[in-house]
């Protein structure tokens, strides 16, 4: 694979390449504060993979197909939610109602949010009804969020 910056002649290091397109990743504190005392229980990538019994790649696959959303921590290392898995596998209706919740215009932070904050009609979270089988009335309520 070639390289990406600064290492081509007559470029400083860091540079990106002629051509070449950077991503730069932005972190918004915003969207992340509190969020991690929230949500509370969070597992790195290798510890989904373990509790998976996946390779990590699988796990950034399941989180590049939305089966699964991660953020990250204040030193920049991907999280996802321990109720995000039951058992040895991802929560069943989980993709499903984060499609639904990116196609309302949520990110990955606000969807994770939304699901674990308290609704009274419910009554409860999002993310313990979703665990409870009741996958059908969150995705409307999700829906319902878009108009």
């Amino acid at each position: 694979m070639p390289p990406s910056v600064g290492d081509g002649p007559g470029q400083r290091p860091g540079a990106p390449r002629p051509g070449w397109t950077t991503l730069e990743i932005v972190t918004s504190t915003e969207n992340t504060e509190n969020l991690f005392d929230l949500v509370g229980q969070w597992l790195s990538l290798p510890d989904v993979a373990e509790t998976l019994d996946l390779k990590v790649t699988r796990v950034h696959a399941l989180i590049g197909e939305g089966a699964l959303i991660a953020v990250r921590d204040a030193e920049g290392v991907r999280r996802i939610p321990a109720l995000f898995l039951r058992e040895d596998r991802v929560l069943e209706p989980l993709k499903g109602t984060l499609t639904v919740l990116r196609d309302a215009g949520f990110d990955d932070a606000e969807a994770i949010r939304w699901l674990w904050t308290e609704d009274d009609s419910l009554p409860g979270r999002p993310i313990d009804a979703l665990r409870e089988g009741r996958k059908t009335e969150i995705r409307r309520r999700a829906q319902a969020l878009a108009w």
